[in-house]
């Protein structure tokens, strides 16, 4: 209930936005994390999102459950399918990662964190091995251009949700390596996967199936976390886009094309997925369909599927694929 009286304060606008990132404030926060190493352009760029340190719970080696036990997700609603070879198919629904943000869990031996960013709509999943260490994953509570700020466990140190990057710590600078994932509908994993598994639903008080941020993607700007540029070129704010690298394709032009190959992937476009920051439940958000992204072998690509002013913002000199 607490975080939920949180996000309804914030949407409301009732939330002090200008509270900023202050590391001799934060310190009793973060104690172990190293403060005098950061590669920011200032404190000011980072901004409380609200909850504190772990207000927004991450989640640790989940229940699953298989298929045809999953009675609960609505066929439209929105999953992040992560199938690493010779592992049995996961999907994360976004019904628990809007209220969590985080997950992480072990596919394959691999041990992954599974990632969103309601704000920018950010779904990406990290391999959490760096430099021989395993790292645990949980939420800040801080934003940087409205997205999330992550940090570790083990050296406190802050991470770039967006990028998969260390900003603050011992870790600043360091990549994460991105797996390959992507956001389907439930029936279309499903589907493909009958012999897959779910996330089973966490045991926590959330109104989970709802979305805190209802009418969010229709804005014409983003909340108040955000104070950057607008894209360029007429893209709207809150329009989806498709990132590989420092590229981006409006997903507005899939839809209309279907599928395009260009810088060396092929992206495809299917209807049948609704938004998950569309209407209040979920399941009716509006169609946004499926992005698939595969190399000339027909791999999947790691990408991401976040909003127009995000990928600007981290990628202020990145390609915009607008066709024509």
């Amino acid at each position: 209930m607490r975080i939920l009286l949180t996000m309804l304060a914030i949407l409301a606008g009732l939330w002090v936005q200008d509270v900023r990132a202050n590391p001799t404030q934060w310190e009793r926060e973060f104690p172990k994390t190293d403060f005098s190493r950061s590669d920011i352009g200032g404190w000011q760029e980072i901004l409380s999102g609200g909850p504190g340190r772990d207000g927004i719970p991450a989640l640790s080696d989940p229940a699953f459950q298989k298929v045809d036990s999953e009675t609960r997700i609505d066929p439209r609603e929105p999953v992040l399918t992560v199938e690493i070879q010779g592992a049995t198919p996961r999907a994360y629904p976004l019904r628990y990662l809007t209220w969590h943000e985080i997950v992480n869990d072990t596919v394959g031996g691999v041990p992954v964190a599974v990632t969103f960013c309601p704000l920018c709509n950010s779904g990406m999943v990290f391999d959490r091995r760096v430099g021989g260490q395993t790292l645990s994953f949980g939420v800040t509570g801080k934003l940087r251009n409205s997205d999330m700020v992550m940090y570790d466990h083990q050296t406190e140190s802050w991470w770039q949700q967006a990028l998969g990057q260390g900003i603050v710590g011992k870790h600043t600078g360091t990549q994460l390596k991105q797996l390959p994932a992507w956001m389907e509908s439930w029936a279309e994993f499903a589907r493909r996967n009958p012999d897959g598994l779910v996330m089973d639903q966490p045991r926590a008080n959330r109104s989970y199936g709802r979305n805190p941020y209802a009418g969010y993607d229709s804005r014409n700007r983003p909340y108040g976390f955000f104070t950057g540029e607008q894209p360029p070129h007429g893209v709207p704010a809150l329009a989806r886009v498709v990132r590989v690298g420092d590229r981006a394709w409006p997903v507005a032009r899939l839809s209309k094309e279907g599928e395009i190959r260009e810088a060396g992937v092929t992206i495809s476009w299917s209807a049948g997925q609704a938004s998950a920051l569309d209407t209040a439940q979920i399941s009716k958000g509006r169609d946004v369909g499926t992005i698939r992204v595969r190399d000339a072998q027909g791999k999947d690509v790691p990408h991401d599927v976040l909003f127009a002013f995000a990928f600007h913002a981290f990628w202020p000199k990145g390609m915009w694929m607008l066709g024509g």
